[in-house]
Order: structure tokens, then sequence, then C-alpha cells
């Protein structure tokens, strides 16, 4: 009769220990701790940058109006006029637009349409062109606007 060998071996290793596990989990956490907020701002800033792209000086909304007074005279009542005829018969003789692609493009990349003014009140002899920022509340910090302020 043969016996067996009664010493047992040890299988090879087949899966990671539980240290081994939350040692990953833990460096992952880590790495994550400090990589979101960079990601989060990052994305923030480049929406700020595209609202000063939209309403700064040579910026495609202001460039739109600019278009548009130089057309018919005089700045539009409604920014939704550089999509839309205007209904004042005389302007509309005038009107060459659209001046901008389509309405979507009238507003912020927080989905807040952009705030206009003109004549404007902070630009006299122009308009005033403005986001409410990400909080979408006019008269806050993260306004973004196309005249200097104290801010």
């Amino acid at each position: 009769m043969n016996r067996k060998n009664t010493k047992r071996t040890k299988a090879p290793r087949k899966g990671f220990t539980l240290l081994e596990i939350l040692l990953v989990v833990g460096l992952l956490a880590l790495l994550a701790a400090f990589a979101i907020p960079n990601f989060i701002t990052q994305g923030e800033e480049a929406k700020k940058k595209m609202v000063r792209a939209a309403i700064g000086p040579n910026g495609t909304i202001t460039q739109a109006i600019d278009m548009y007074k130089f057309n018919t005279g005089q700045y539009p009542e409604e920014l939704k006029y550089l999509v839309e005829k205007p209904r004042d018969d005389d302007v509309a003789k005038k009107w060459t637009g659209p001046y901008i692609k389509d309405l979507a493009m009238l507003k912020d990349p927080w989905d807040n349409d952009y705030m206009y003014q003109a004549p404007g009140q902070r630009n006299q002899d122009g308009i005033d062109l403005w986001s409410k920022g990400a909080d979408g509340r006019d008269g806050t910090e993260d306004d973004i606007n196309n005249w200097k302020d104290d801010r």
C-alpha cells in the first residue's frame, strides 16, 4: 500500500490579500483627492474663457451686435434679434441677419442667457454685455462682463 505524502504543500496563490487590495484602493483615493479638484477647476476656467471670448471687444456676440448696428443704424433691442428679424418694419428692412447662427449661442456655458443693455450704463458709448456666471445670479462676484469694475 502506497502512502501518499502526508505533508501538505501550499497551493500557489491565486488572488490578492485584503491588505494588498486596501493599499491599492487607498493609493487610488489619494491620487483622486489631488487630481479631481484640478480637473474641476480647469473646467470652470475654460467656461470663463469661453464667456470672455464671446463678450470681449472682439468676441463673437460683440461683433454680431456691431454688425447689426452697422446695418440697421441702431443696437438691437434684444439679443434675440441677432438671430430673428426684428418686429420694427424700418429696422427689419435694413436687417441682413442672422448675425449669429442660433439662439443657443446666446446662452453662456452655464446655460443662462447673456445679459444685455443698450445703451450701456457702464459703457455709455456702447453696450453692456455680461454673464451671470456659474451661480446664475446677477450682481455677484462670479459675473463676467465687458466693462471694467472694481472687482
